[in-house]
């Protein structure tokens, strides 16, 4: 397994981004840090200091996942070079393990049903 981290202009597209995963089946679950302060040099190599508020979007999927994965959030992002990083998770609860490999390997026809937990 790993985690999938990226950062999102807002927690709209953050909510976008990780839905247009999960209905994929990229991703067995995602997190929403809904602000974050980022800063950061840009444009590239224009000893610019540039910083904004933004919202981070954590994605837990299996590493085999990762190029189709990447592949998929450069689709619908709305930076010219998003941050996706992928770290390698090396402990994990067994069950939990199971679930996100069963929910990104699963598939389904018809339609997926989205509700509000908790």
């Amino acid at each position: 397994m790993i985690l999938v981290y990226t950062t999102c202009e807002d927690e709209n597209e953050a909510k976008k981004i990780g839905k247009y995963l999960l209905k994929k089946r990229l991703a067995g679950c995602i997190n929403i840090y809904p602000q974050m302060h980022s800063m950061f040099w840009w444009p590239p190599k224009k000893n610019k200091l540039d910083q904004t508020d933004e919202a981070v979007l954590v994605i837990k999927t299996m590493d085999y996942q990762f190029t189709a994965l990447e592949r998929a959030i450069l689709e619908v992002h709305s930076y010219e070079s998003p941050e996706i990083i992928a770290l390698p998770v090396l402990f994990s609860n067994e069950k939990y393990l199971e679930w996100i490999k069963g929910e990104t390997s699963f598939v389904e026809e018809g339609k997926v049903e989205t509700s509000k937990s908790k």
